[in-house]
């Protein structure tokens, strides 16, 4: 039973930051992609980054580029996401997914196990 549980989540003043968590079990993830997503009260979930658990290669969404980092650490089974210079905009539950082989890593509907996510609110 795969079970993916975020933390690290909170209140922010606009460009701060903060570090997100994703704490991974019930199985080996080598081969897999995990990502995070966010969303907002009525909108859709939307993909900020991913990272291939093999060989580390890491994807961003173009809002999220030169200001957040994704990073595993192998042996903590975590994976994690550094955000720094927030915006109000970045507001959002934040969802750590993971999935054995998506076709497209920005597909929220390609990803078949999602954690309980975590509030982020940046205030201006």
């Amino acid at each position: 039973q795969v079970q993916l549980v975020e933390s690290g989540g909170g209140l922010v003043q606009a460009g701060g930051s903060l570090r997100l968590s994703c704490a991974a079990s019930g199985r080996t993830f080598s081969g897999y992609v995990m990502g995070w997503f966010r969303q907002v009260p009525g909108k859709e979930r939307d993909f900020v980054a991913a990272i291939r658990w093999s060989g580390g290669h890491t994807y961003y969404a173009d809002s999220v580029q030169g200001r957040f980092k994704i990073s595993r650490d192998i042996a903590k089974n975590t994976v994690y996401l550094q955000m720094n210079s927030l915006k109000p905009e970045d507001t959002a539950v934040y969802y750590c997914a993971a999935d054995r082989s998506p076709v497209v890593l920005a597909r929220q509907d390609e990803y078949d196990y999602w954690g309980q996510g975590t509030q982020v609110t940046v205030s201006s």
